[in-house]
């Protein structure tokens, strides 16, 4: 098994973190903005347009049947996305660039996701890619400030050394 073979699974581990907080981020905002609207509404407003930033459609009926009736809806919030996800461009535009990295591995080309998210105002162009050393230890902050992970448990050496 080669390095890259173990690393691509971790990493695509904590771009479904970055999903998860860019969904809790934009569920939160659609329900400021909407509030006469249900909440399982809402959810499935969220989750098309997460699907929509990071190019994973989902397959489920219910979901494609939402997307083809509520088209206009996802369209327009798109446009808002920026906003709604300003406080996490940095892991979001690592999040991208990483899975577009895991993509480039498994041989598929997903450079039009990044220049969608550009478009969107959500990517932050000028950042370089980050090391997965660094974009994991990013995930697992966030994660753990988002109640999705535990926080990491400190070295021994490190604990003992104080």
């Amino acid at each position: 098994m080669t390095f890259e073979s173990k690393l691509t699974p971790i990493l695509r581990e904590g771009v479904e973190i970055v999903k998860m907080i860019s969904f809790k981020k934009i569920k939160d905002a659609l329900a400021k903005k909407y509030p006469e609207m249900e909440p399982p509404i809402i959810g499935k407003l969220a989750g098309a347009l997460v699907n929509a930033i990071f190019g994973t459609p989902s397959l489920e009926e219910s979901f494609v049947i939402f997307a083809r009736n509520h088209a206009d809806l996802i369209t327009k919030e798109q446009t808002n996305l920026e906003g709604m996800l300003e406080e996490i461009r940095i892991p979001l535009t690592d999040a991208l660039r990483i899975q577009s990295l895991c993509d480039h591995q498994e041989g598929l080309d997903s450079t039009g996701i990044l220049q969608q998210a550009q478009k969107l105002g959500i990517l932050l162009v000028d950042r370089d890619l980050p090391l997965p050393h660094s974009f994991i230890e990013l995930v697992r902050r966030l994660g753990s400030g988002f109640g999705l992970l535990l926080p990491p448990i400190p070295d021994s050496d490190a604990a003992t050394s104080h």
